[in-house]
């Protein structure tokens, strides 16, 4: 019988829901812009207990009316979620089947709320009615390329979480929504298990891959997959 442990969540072969933490749903609604790629994000109402203020994707927790027939498929469930949520905060009508998973996020065990989440990635539809947010969650929407958002949060004038910002930063060399949605669909997806460290005034968000991720040690040589939070904030990752 095999006794060799579990893989550590992120690396190769490791499940990507957590037991231990909230089942959640986020869709990246994409579009082809004037200048190029053009990402739908909301402001959270300041006042919320979770990420209040900040710019997200639409999204939240798998309800239990989201699993078909009862089922426990969470990827199934995951979709209809999305969907939803897309629909709920911004009024939006996306087809579950046209998902494309994207990434899955797993915090670290320190956290004081956890969601285990998919994230996945959409083509606002053509007969799309114009963005109507909920104006009690949701307080506010732009449609804006990924690097505008970038470049707005290390102003100061937006907040992002690590997940948006991540997801923003692989969405900058894709030239348009069907670009997105192709390489979705060619590439393997992602699982971002975090271990955060602090090192003087920055925050570093260690993922596997990197040389750090094993030990914690972010100082040790070698390939690099982390995200580090100071005055800018940097992603790596090592090819």
């Amino acid at each position: 019988m095999d006794q060799s442990p579990a893989p550590r969540p992120g690396s190769p072969g490791a499940p990507l829901w957590d037991p231990d933490a909230i089942p959640a749903a986020t869709v990246v609604v994409l579009r082809d812009g004037t200048d190029g790629l053009e990402v739908l994000m909301l402001r959270r109402d300041k006042d919320l207990s979770f990420a209040g203020g900040m710019w997200v994707f639409p999204g939240g927790r798998i309800d239990p009316a989201d699993h078909p027939d009862g089922s426990n498929d969470l990827e199934a469930a995951a979709r209809t979620a999305a969907a939803r949520e897309a629909a709920e905060e911004a009024g939006l009508s996306i087809d579950p089947v046209e998902l494309r998973r994207w990434s899955h996020w797993t915090p670290p065990p320190e956290s004081p709320k956890r969601f285990t989440t998919a994230f996945f990635v959409a083509r606002l539809p053509e007969d799309a009615a114009e963005v109507v947010i909920d104006d009690g969650e949701i307080r506010d929407h732009r449609w804006l390329s990924p690097a505008a958002v970038l470049q707005m949060r290390d102003a100061g004038e937006v907040g992002l979480g690590p997940p948006t910002y991540i997801t923003l930063s692989q969405l900058l060399p894709l030239t348009g929504a069907r670009a997105a949605l192709d390489h979705a669909a060619q590439r393997d997806v992602d699982h971002f298990a975090t271990r955060i460290c602090i090192v003087e005034d920055e925050i570093l968000a260690l993922y596997h891959g990197d040389s750090g991720y094993e030990t914690g040690d972010p100082g040790i040589d070698g390939p690099r997959h982390r995200l580090t939070m100071g005055t800018t904030w940097t992603y790596e990752r090592s090819p």
